[in-house]
């Protein structure tokens, strides 16, 4: 189970937490609360989602706990962000790429989730509602809303590359 899902949840969780070192973290804590909670899965979902939503939760824990821990902002969050994929050596991003996480950066957090689970890990409304806990309806408006924004910031981007 280890090696078929360990890079699909380490690239959510490293989206979501920004560093190597904090998503190594994050997959080591996700995975233990994985095997712990196995004799419960309930197979109401698929095991990916389920372990999606896990991967999810702990990262969302992780960065709350650093908020309070470090008492930072959302803005030098967002910043310490951008700061280190610009410095990731496994960032082969262009200029859109980058003007493309200086804006999910300056989203809310929820429609920078949203739009990555839709865009970046291909899941469908119905995964992203079962792993987040709000309404397809509301995920919907909010992707479609993210690609607007997107759209408006970027000078003539070929907006069927973030229509899925």
């Amino acid at each position: 189970m280890l090696d078929l899902y360990q890079i699909k949840l380490y690239w959510l969780i490293r989206k979501l937490v920004g560093t190597h070192e904090d998503a190594d973290d994050v997959l080591q804590n996700t995975f233990i609360r994985i095997y712990k909670g196995l004799p419960n899965f309930s197979q109401d979902s698929t095991l990916y989602t389920w372990m999606h939503r896990i991967a999810y939760n702990e990262s969302l824990r992780f960065i709350e706990q650093n908020k309070k821990k470090y008492h930072i902002s959302i803005d030098d969050v967002n910043r310490k962000y951008l700061d280190n994929l610009m410095g990731d050596s496994f960032f082969e991003g262009d200029e859109l790429q980058v003007k493309l996480q200086q804006i999910l950066s300056e989203l809310p957090d929820k429609h920078r989730e949203v739009f990555n689970m839709k865009y970046y890990d291909d899941l469908k409304f119905r995964e992203i509602a079962e792993i987040t806990g709000m309404k397809e309806g509301s995920l919907k408006t909010s992707y479609y809303n993210t690609v607007s924004v997107i759209q408006s910031k970027i000078e003539n981007i070929d907006i069927s590359l973030l229509k899925k």
